[in-house]
């Protein structure tokens, strides 16, 4: 419930009214004056997402934090503006950026960032103005105070009467005290934040004893020296950590026991010395917060609150560096531990232990899908200074995964170079090891690419450089693995799975489990559907109950493609996964969408996947996605459409290579030709010609009947060594007309999609408006919009209107 916002009634009234009319509004005042609490009383009848600007004190973190508080995410190679427009394009929603004071570049962003994304409004609270094109101001002063002539009554009384009561002090006599409480009153200006800390005082020794004061910081210092010498020190020890905590993290903060942390943080509540937050958390407003740091200053507060900060770390992160559940507790106070550890990071002396925490708490932010968490708690480590060797590389390598992730596939290759820079530090059996292991981590990412040559030719160097690391070998055959059954080398495939599986240590057991997931995908390509879905069901299962959420989401992928029937529904939110995982997701949705004869929304939840694909440089996703558009095309019954969408698909099978995705698309092509005709036989054929050798099967699609053509029909220079050749790639290219014709003018680099979007902006739809039109999501829409402003060399909505407009 919140406090009562006594005496604001007409402020309430002129700041709803000015966000009914106006995009933006700044309400400012003075310190003290209660914008905060003004602003969550409007703020509760909105949809709204908050931000707490002191936390953030740059621009571009700030925008990063609304982002966040979005749910929102950058898409590889966007900006962070341009991403914060078009998540707020088109929604119903007040942000709130609260005390944003003094942040340099913040008034044009937002000001932009008004102007290009519609619909939704924006409220900040500062002390300052931006003066932008767009900002409307309320000022918000202070309290009305009687005067000698007016009867002791109105607002500032109620409030200072109500926050004695709230703070457990007895009834005042107002004629009694007149005199006294007028010149209290005078002397606190009208401001709120002064009224409550008077009441306070009051409450605890009387309105006769209490002294006037004329700043904030005069009313909590005198708030201050009436608590006792525990409950003065957490005081200047939560304003030191400056972060909202939870009772255990205060009771290690303050060397307290938790039911002493209790009674500590009850006492400071009641004096209105810090707020407890809806989740149960403590926090301080910044006018606090800033008494509070500079009592600490010079004091061993200053550094124990920190050091309490860093022993309650220690104690609740995992012990190992690869253990960790993805529903470990501490993941709900990530922010609270990287703190904490960018502040050790900061000393010299202190650094090793700042690399030991962060890479402590990567497998439980890894395994719960949190990458972008674990990529900024293990760079700003490392963008420190170096750490200890052996640790230091480790870390990097880490990084460099999550980054891959979050970011682009190859976009983890920087830190993979850092992690080799540590490990130069090593004797030359342990170098060679981390160099080895940052080898594996190079195939991986070359694999997530679909540069399925380089992550061989890496996987293979790999096993050479790490035959003293059992952990190495067994996740480098791992990635072999996945290499093999995407490029359809199904019975090497088979050869590796069975060396991974037998009797993993138990800090290995997801490599297990991930490769009999590849199992059961080898297993279905050659039609051995039993045992594709029992192994996949029991890797699912085991990674439910290890809580590998990461395995458990791509095995009950793989459980649906294999069933060909939806699963259980996951207790996960698809839009906040990495990258790479997402697109899994997506691409199994698409699959049962179309099965399930919802045509249009499986079109737009494959071009999704193909958008997404790109811009993270997924190139098997990409394949995958691009036939499944050209499967729902051909499902409408529209082969001319999905005719370019198959040959897509070819030449990247071809580049990638994945002759097995390759028969696949030659299957869509003969499926939209004339059959008995030579040119169905011949891509019947070459079909059959790359999945025969490797023992795999066909099988019908939506909208794809299967027929099973012969190798002889193949013409004998389309396949060479099971793979289709150039020639027999521009071969079916002339026998599958269809491609759209160049465009000329100078929206013709845009694609066919990017063009509908393009158009659908010129009529003035929002993302999410189109997104509805197009059976897309809005993340697609947006991603679409990010390469189009960049290949148009433009940045806003209005921009790509006009030039609609032009060529119209």
């Amino acid at each position: 419930m919140l406090t009562p916002c006594v005496g604001r009634d007409d402020v309430l009234e002129r700041l709803r009214l000015l966000l009914g009319s106006h995009r933006w509004v700044t309400l400012t005042g003075a310190p003290g004056c209660g914008k905060t609490l003004v602003a969550r009383h409007v703020a509760a009848a909105s949809t709204t997402v908050w931000v707490t600007g002191h936390a953030h004190p740059t621009a571009a973190i700030l925008v990063t934090a609304c982002l966040d508080a979005l749910g929102a995410e950058v898409a590889p190679g966007d900006s962070t503006t341009s991403a914060l427009k078009r998540a707020l394009d088109g929604r119903d929603l007040l942000l709130v950026l609260d005390g944003v004071d003094s942040i340099d570049g913040l008034g044009e962003i937002l000001d932009e960032v008004v102007e290009d994304a519609e619909t939704f409004r924006l409220l900040c609270t500062a002390t300052t103005v931006a003066g932008r094109s767009h900002e409307n101001v309320l000022r918000l002063h202070p309290l009305p105070v009687p005067t000698a002539a007016m009867p002791l009554e109105g607002p500032a009384v109620e409030l200072l009467l109500a926050r004695v009561a709230a703070a457990g002090g007895h009834t005042v006599d107002i004629a009694q005290h007149d005199h006294t409480l007028r010149r209290l009153l005078r002397a606190s200006g009208g401001l709120p934040s002064l009224i409550e800390q008077l009441a306070v005082q009051i409450a605890l020794i009387g309105v006769s004893d209490v002294a006037p004061v004329g700043t904030m910081a005069q009313a909590v210092r005198g708030s201050y020296d009436l608590l006792d010498e525990d409950q003065r020190r957490c005081f200047r020890r939560l304003a030191v950590v400056g972060r909202p905590v939870g009772l255990d993290a205060l009771a290690d903060i303050c060397e307290v026991s938790r039911p002493a942390a209790v009674q500590l943080a009850s006492a400071l509540a009641r004096r209105s010395l810090v707020e407890v937050q809806s989740d149960g958390r403590f926090d301080m407003l910044p006018p606090l917060r800033e008494v509070g740091r500079e009592l600490a200053r010079g004091t061993v507060d200053e550094t124990g609150a920190m050091e309490g900060l860093l022993r309650w770390v220690d104690r609740t992160i995992p012990a190992g560096y690869f253990t960790g559940a993805g529903d470990a507790a501490w993941l709900a106070e990530v922010q609270l531990v990287a703190a904490a550890v960018r502040h050790a990071a900061a000393h010299d002396e202190r650094r090793p232990e700042a690399y030991d925490l962060a890479n402590r708490a990567f497998s439980a932010l890894y395994t719960a899908m949190r990458a972008r968490d674990a990529v900024d708690l293990l760079e700003a480590v490392l963008d420190s200074g170096d750490g200890p060797a052996g640790i230091g590389s480790q870390l990097a390598r880490r990084a460099g995964i999550c980054a891959s992730e979050v970011r682009g596939t190859y976009e983890g290759l920087r830190l993979l170079d850092r992690a080799e820079q540590h490990a130069s530090g090593l004797d030359d059996g342990a170098r060679s090891l981390e160099f080895a292991r940052n080898a594996a981590i190079r195939a991986e990412m070359h694999l997530d690419a679909g540069n399925l040559a380089q992550a061989r030719s890496d996987a293979e160097r790999t096993l050479l450089l790490g035959q003293r690391d059992p952990y190495v070998v067994r996740q480098v055959r791992r990635t072999l693995m996945d290499v093999c059954v995407s490029s359809g080398d199904l019975a090497e495939a088979e050869r590796l799975g069975a060396l991974i599986v037998d009797a993993p240590p138990a800090d290995e057991l997801w490599i297990a489990l991930s490769a009999r997931t590849l199992q059961a995908k080898a297993a279905w390509e050659q039609g051995r559907l039993v045992e594709a879905e029992s192994l996949a069901l029991y890797a699912l299962a085991k990674a439910k109950e290890l809580r590998e959420d990461r395995i458990a989401l791509l095995a009950d992928v793989v459980v649906r493609l294999v069933t060909r029937r939806p699963g259980e529904p996951l207790d996960v939110d698809i839009e906040s996964l990495p990258w790479a995982v997402r697109v899994c997701v997506q691409l199994q949705d698409a699959r049962d969408l179309l099965a399930a004869g919802e045509l249009t929304r499986a079109a737009g939840r494959a071009a999704d996947t193909v958008v997404l694909a790109d811009s993270a440089k997924l190139g098997r996703d990409g394949v995958e996605g691009r036939l499944l558009v050209a499967d729902s095309l051909m499902a409408m019954g529209d082969p001319t459409q999905a005719r370019p969408s198959y040959l897509s698909a070819l030449r990247r099978a071809g580049e990638v290579p994945m002759p097995l995705r390759a028969a696949d698309a030659l299957d869509g092509l003969a499926a939209s030709a004339e059959p008995g005709t030579a040119a169905y036989r011949q891509l019947t054929g070459a079909a059959a010609a790359l999945r025969v050798p490797r023992a795999a099967v066909g099988r019908s699609r939506p909208g794809v009947p299967y027929a099973a053509g012969s190798p002889r029909d193949c013409p004998p220079t389309w396949v060479a060594s099971g793979h289709l050749t150039r020639e027999g790639l521009a071969a079916v290219t002339a026998l599958a007309p269809g491609e759209e014709p160049e465009v000329t003018s100078p929206l013709g680099v845009l694609t066919k999609a990017e063009r509908a979007v393009a158009e659908l902006v010129a009529e003035g739809l929002t993302s999410r408006q189109i997104a509805e039109q197009l059976f897309v999501s809005p993340r697609t829409v947006d991603a679409h919009l990010s390469h189009i402003f960049r290949k148009l060399e433009i940045s806003t909505r209005a921009k790509l209107a006009a030039l609609m407009a032009e060529v119209a």
